[in-house]
C-alpha cells in the first residue's frame, strides 16, 4: 500500500488516479470512514472532505472540522445509479437528468426515501436530499467500498477558497484528515451544478460544472431561480452570500488595476495598469471558460499569497461555465460580517 505520511500532519497520503492503482488504499480510506474519521477525496469538480453520511457523529465531526454552519446541508455522493435510487425519490425529470449527465458534475435535490440512510444532520433536517453520482473514479470506488453514501463538501475551511489539489487540502485541513487520496488537480475546478427537483418547478440553486443551457435542453424548459430567502435556510450548499473568499478583498469587473493590487485576468487583453500589479494570474490567455474554471481556485490562492490587499478581477463572460465562475467570484467579493460561511 503506497501511503506517505504528510510532514505537516499525521495524514496518510496515497497518490493514485484509478482505484485499481492501489485497491488497498481505497480499502484503508473506507476503513477510516467506518471509524468515523475524515478522508480527503478528489472529484472531477474539487476535492471533497468525506465522511460516512449515515453517521451523525461523523457528520458532526465534519461540520466542526470545516467550521461549517449546521444549517448548511451536505451533498451525498453515491457509487452508482442504483445507490442513488436507494436514497432519493426520482421523478421523470430526475431520471432524464441522471441518464444525460451522471456520472458527472450535477447534484440533484430530491425527496428522501422513507428509509434513506443519509442521517438528518447531513441534510440539515430537511425532507430533501442533495445527491450526486460523481465522474471521479476514486470517489465512486470509495462509496462502493464503504457501501453507504459519502457526505463530502469541499475540503477547505468553510467560506474560504475551495481546494482543487491535495496540497491545498493539507494546507487548510491537514490536522483534521486521516487519509488523503491524491489524483492531481481537479479537472473541472468548480463545484457541481445543483438543481432542485423537489417541487413542481426545476430550480437552479447553484451554477457549477455543468452549464445551465445543457440542463434546460434535456428538461425542455428554463430553470427557475432559487426561492427568496434561500440564504437563511439553504436547501443545498453554496447558497449563502459570502463564500470562496481569500483573505484579500476581491474587486470585480475591473477595467484597470490600482497600485498595490493583484490581478486575476482573463483573455488576451489585460486591464489598464496591469504592469503595476503585485502579481498576475491569467485564468485563460486564450479566453477559454473551461480552462478558466479549472484554474480559478488555485489562482485565487496564489494571488492571496502575494500579500496584496485587493485582487482586481477582469470581466468574465457569463455564458457556459462563465456563470459558475462569476457566481464564485461574486460570493468571494461579498461583504464579510459574522462568520456566515457556506460550502
Amino acid at each position: 500500500m503506497a501511503f506517505d505520511k504528510d510532514p505537516r500532519s499525521e495524514a496518510l497520503v496515497a497518490r493514485l488516479t484509478q482505484p485499481e492503482d492501489d485497491p488497498q488504499a481505497i480499502a484503508a480510506a473506507a476503513d477510516a470512514l467506518r471509524r468515523g474519521a475524515l478522508v480527503a477525496v478528489p472529484t472531477e469538480t474539487v476535492y471533497g472532505l468525506a465522511c460516512d453520511a449515515a453517521s451523525a457523529e461523523a457528520v458532526a465531526r465534519l461540520y466542526a472540522a470545516k467550521g461549517r454552519p449546521s444549517i448548511n446541508p451536505l451533498i451525498a455522493h453515491v457509487a452508482d445509479l442504483a445507490a442513488a435510487h436507494r436514497e432519493g425519490v426520482f421523478d421523470q425529470r430526475a431520471e432524464r437528468l441522471a441518464e444525460a449527465f451522471w456520472p458527472g458534475p450535477l447534484t440533484l435535490v430530491l425527496p428522501r426515501q422513507p428509509d434513506c440512510r443519509v442521517c438528518e444532520a447531513a441534510s440539515a433536517g430537511l425532507s430533501t436530499l442533495a445527491l450526486r453520482l460523481p465522474a471521479a473514479p476514486l470517489m465512486r470506488a470509495l462509496a462502493g467500498e464503504l457501501g453507504r453514501p459519502i457526505a463530502a463538501p469541499s475540503a477547505n475551511l468553510s467560506g474560504r477558497i475551495s481546494a482543487t489539489t491535495a496540497e491545498a487540502v493539507l494546507e487548510d485541513l491537514g490536522g483534521e484528515v486521516a487519509v488523503v487520496l491524491d489524483s492531481g488537480p481537479s479537472p473541472v475546478g468548480v463545484e457541481s451544478t445543483i438543481v432542485d427537483l423537489s417541487g413542481p418547478e426545476a430550480r437552479l440553486l447553484r451554477p457549477g460544472g455543468l452549464a445551465r443551457r445543457d440542463i434546460e435542453a434535456v428538461l425542455g424548459a428554463p430553470l427557475a431561480a432559487p426561492p427568496v430567502g434561500a440564504e437563511s435556510a439553504p436547501a443545498a450548499p453554496g447558497l449563502l452570500s459570502s463564500h470562496y473568499a481569500p483573505e484579500a478583498r476581491v474587486r470585480l469587473a475591473a477595467t484597470e488595476v490600482g497600485e498595490g493590487e493583484a490581478l486575476l485576468a482573463f483573455g488576451p487583453d489585460l486591464p489598464a495598469g496591469a504592469e503595476q500589479a503585485v502579481a498576475v494570474v491569467n485564468l485563460s490567455p486564450r479566453g477559454d471558460l473551461n480552462e478558466a474554471a479549472a484554474a480559478l481556485f488555485a489562482a485565487l490562492r496564489r494571488l492571496d499569497r502575494s500579500g496584496a490587499a485587493t485582487i482586481a478581477v477582469a470581466p468574465i463572460p457569463g455564458d457556459g461555465l462563465g456563470e459558475a465562475i462569476r457566481d464564485r467570484l461574486r460570493r468571494a467579493a461579498a461583504p464579510r460580517g459574522k462568520p456566515d460561511r457556506p460550502d
